[in-house]
């Protein structure tokens, strides 16, 4: 007898990288899908939570470039909902923290189709407090943003002309490419001497860190070969890591400042 279809769509956070970092309820939704949709940051090793004839398939979205199209992707969380039955839309992180998951809910709603979100780790919270830096500390700061690196028009966010001005700690996402304009919008605004780090593929076996302030942290990047994906972390409480000083000691000793 053919197998009643129930069509069902579940976003799904796993994290910013570590599996162990994937939540319980999201291991379940895993364990539970028919399909499931993931995206180039997610570790395959969750994917080990799949039922053996679960059907897996790569989109590919990275950051700063896409090997499947959103709408690609939207039309496939329909189809296979339609004729596999619960589908997971796996990502990197949190899916509503840069990850596009209200316009997939969106369009899948159309379809009249269920959808349930678990929510995961966002890099934003989870890279920083990996690194031990406090977002907020109290007598530093008073709010943290997180702010994408760069829009749909490839520009740079007109949110970080703002930020740069506050004391906010800032949290830059899929902006590595723009780590120059950033670098010049807060020299601009004499924040030279601002902390600043760059944690490459974080909380990975191959994680990488470059601290320093906004007007060293190209020499630092290069010596720590820093590159894709990284996320930047702007701010006074950077200053909290503990290698900072140490960092800003030696930058000091090779007159960098």
């Amino acid at each position: 007898m053919q197998k009643e279809i129930k069509p069902k769509v579940t976003l799904v956070g796993a994290g910013p990288g570590d599996p162990e970092l994937i939540t319980l309820k999201a291991v379940k939704a895993i364990a539970s899908a028919d399909v499931i949709l993931y995206d180039a940051l997610v570790n395959e090793e969750v994917l080990n939570y799949a039922k053996e004839d679960c059907t897996k398939i790569y989109v590919g979205k990275r950051a700063e470039s896409l090997s499947t199209s959103q709408d690609s992707i939207n039309k496939l969380l329909v189809d296979y909902a339609l004729t596999h039955g619960h589908v997971v839309r796996l990502k990197g992180g949190d899916p509503f923290v840069f990850g596009r998951g209200g316009e997939e809910l969106d369009y899948v709603h159309q379809y009249n189709i269920p959808t349930t979100v678990v929510p995961g780790i966002s890099s934003s919270l989870g890279l920083t407090a990996l690194q031990k830096i406090p977002l907020t500390y109290r007598g530093i700061n008073e709010s943290f943003w997180v702010i994408t690196g760069s829009t749909s028009n490839g520009e740079l966010s007109k949110d970080l002309e703002k930020a740069a001005q506050t004391d906010a700690t800032i949290v830059v996402l899929m902006g590595y490419s723009k780590l120059g304009q950033i670098v010049d919008l807060y020299q601009r605004n004499g924040r030279g001497d601002l902390p600043i780090a760059l944690i490459h593929s974080g909380s990975l076996p191959n994680e990488k860190i470059a601290l320093g302030t906004i007007n060293t942290i190209f020499r630092e990047a290069q010596d720590k070969l820093i590159g894709v994906p990284a996320t930047i972390v702007i701010g006074e409480v950077v200053a909290k890591h503990d290698d900072f000083q140490k960092v800003i000691s030696k930058i000091k000793e090779d007159n960098l400042v």
